[in-house]
């Protein structure tokens, strides 16, 4: 789907910026949504789902148990 996005959880990275898992937020609303940038109509229901996402992006990887 969004083969731009990178992985997030290490030993990919270190860990995860906030900057970065904004952006793969970004990406996968403008995905699913199919707008680059959406109408002032949109912008809100739009942004509420990118901090939707970026929240849930930050708990998986603040809960994921990885192998030593």
């Amino acid at each position: 789907m969004c083969r731009s996005i990178k992985t997030l959880r290490p030993p990919v990275v270190e860990q995860a910026t906030d900057s970065e898992v904004r952006e793969a937020a970004l990406q996968y609303v403008r995905k699913v949504s199919g707008y680059r940038l959406p109408s002032k109509a949109n912008t809100d229901a739009f942004e509420k789902a990118v901090t939707a996402v970026e929240q849930a992006t930050r708990q998986l990887l603040d809960g994921l148990r990885l192998r030593p």
